[in-house]
């Protein structure tokens, strides 16, 4: 198989004069993205950065990302995408962690790249480049277009690494998830296999390129059939309806809250968003309403959920158009092509339909394990199997439902609730906004159930209305016993920071 940054030379021979990358005024051909790379790998290559070499990329949405991404896997760097609104400390983690040779940063992060540097004093750390002006630091671009466009004699190999993808860190620090060029080309390959995606696709990307299933899926699986990706530096609800029509869009990808906007802006009725093939969601649980209200809203688009974990490159499950019409409330149906996923009991046996266990998956894209963590690598891949922590049932017509995570089982009076399936009942509660489900410690029940709510603006929520709305869809024991008015913390990928709540709740 050919190495990523192949993929893209391919790309850019068989269709040069595609647009391959438009952000803001900014548009690249195939052609011209191809020698813009090889302009920055000769550059980072005179800069010392070598094959096998940690290049941290801290970027956010631009074109920069794009060729900053390229031009470390043409040498056949590991590149190390990170969230670029990490604070120092969480900076000099990634650093530390990868073992980076280099750290590339957009110019718009420069305080933050500063404080990581003062936590230093000038020493310790590592060259850093910024890709465009930024006062006090080597604009790399720069530097780079006066180098040769002609791509460099370096040899990368189907098995040398190339990625390591940071886990959103729900649960504590973030572990760093290896994955080497065999593992990112079929993620390529099974995002197209299933979600059904045609070359010449015109992406929209509004969700962080840094988060695996922009990335690995979207980003990179989309150079291997000439897409078009339009990039956007963030969300906005009106500006994303506005670029679908103007650019004709035909594929968008968007965790659950974002869907939640988008279906809350009055000009969605007015706009012409008929260009739309997929709308693809994931990242997080959607619920059952927001689901039925996007298909009535997006009628010519096919409406598909990714279920997974960036540790499966990322793989899981899907949920396609068909299956969310009859069955929304649930979070996958079959595998994503070339993946195996089975529902486990704690003996490792399959679980009988109704019944709860671990959702284990294993293929090619799973990952070669956490970077410089064989322990915690032993405890979640086995025997080939990527041990999830996701609790999930399957019925007899085989849909997959996520129910929790293992962490987040909550157990009162000695009886199991899953929190995904309380949220889910109470996110159609009208002043509901977002919410959150955990446990508190509780002496009489062991635990109880807390909601936790941002209400949307203007309403007002109390325990007995919440109470009342979940007791058409829960069990008594299910029930909140607690509410508690507040902004629900979540990571950039749209997942709820549980471990966070829990803290506050706690003392």
């Amino acid at each position: 198989m050919p190495s990523l940054a192949q993929v893209l030379s391919r790309t850019a021979t068989r269709v040069p004069d595609r647009i391959a990358v438009q952000f803001g005024s900014t548009s690249l051909t195939y052609a011209a993205l191809e020698r813009r790379v090889n302009q920055l790998a000769r550059e980072l290559t005179d800069r010392g950065l070598r094959h096998g070499d940690r290049l941290l990329l801290l970027s956010g949405n631009s074109d920069a990302f794009v060729i900053a991404l390229y031009a470390g896997l043409r040498l056949g760097a590991i590149v190390v995408p990170v969230n670029p609104r990490s604070a120092p400390p969480e900076v000099d983690h990634f650093v530390t962690d990868s073992g980076a040779r280099l750290l590339l940063f957009g110019p718009e992060l420069v305080a933050n790249v500063r404080g990581w540097q003062a936590q230093h004093e000038g020493a310790g750390g590592i060259p850093a480049l910024a890709l465009g002006e930024a006062a006090g630091f080597d604009d790399v671009l720069t530097a780079a277009s006066a180098q040769p466009d002609d791509p460099l004699d370096v040899e990368v190999a189907e098995d040398d690494d190339a990625l390591i993808i940071y886990t959103s860190g729900t649960t504590g620090r973030p572990k760093g998830a290896l994955f080497d060029q065999h593992r990112i080309l079929w993620v390529g390959i099974n995002t197209a296999l299933g979600l059904g995606l045609h070359e010449g696709e015109r992406m929209l990307h509004v969700a962080p390129l840094y988060h695996s299933a922009s990335l690995d899926m979207l980003l990179i699986g989309g150079m291997m059939y000439g897409a078009t990706h339009v990039i956007l530096p963030g969300f906005d609800p009106e500006t994303v309806l506005e670029t679908i029509e103007r650019e004709r869009s035909t594929f968008f990808f968007g965790v659950p809250t974002m869907y939640t906007f988008l279906l809350r802006t009055p000009s969605i009725a007015s706009r012409d968003l008929s260009s739309l093939r997929v709308c693809m969601y994931g990242a997080a649980p959607m619920p059952a309403t927001t689901a039925e209200a996007l298909v009535a809203a997006l009628p010519g688009a096919s409406i598909i959920q990714a279920c997974g974990q960036t540790e499966g490159g990322p793989g899981g499950i899907l949920l396609q158009h068909d299956e969310v019409l009859e069955r929304p409330s649930a979070s996958g149906r079959s595998a994503v092509p070339n993946t195996e996923v089975r529902i486990i009991d704690l003996e490792g046996n399959d679980v009988a339909p109704g019944a709860v266990g671990e959702m284990i998956m294993r293929g090619e894209t799973m990952m070669k394990g956490y970077w410089g963590k064989p322990e915690v690598t032993a405890e979640t891949v086995r025997d080939g199997w990527v041990h999830t922590g996701d609790l999930a049932s399957v019925d007899e017509d085989g849909y997959i439902t996520l129910v929790d995570r293992l962490k987040d089982l909550i157990i009162t009076g000695g009886r199991n609730v899953y929190s995904a399936e309380v949220e889910s009942a109470l996110a159609g509660h009208p002043a509901v906004g977002d919410i959150a489900v955990v446990g508190r410690p509780d002496d009489e029940y062991g635990e109880k159930v807390v909601a936790v709510v941002t209400p949307r603006d203007g309403a007002e929520l109390t325990l007995a209305d919440l109470r009342e709305y979940g007791a058409r869809h829960l069990s008594s024991y299910k029930l909140p016993r607690e509410l508690v008015i507040a902004e629900i913390p979540r990571n950039p990928s749209g997942k709820i920071l549980k471990h966070r709540i829990r803290e506050k709740l706690h003392g």
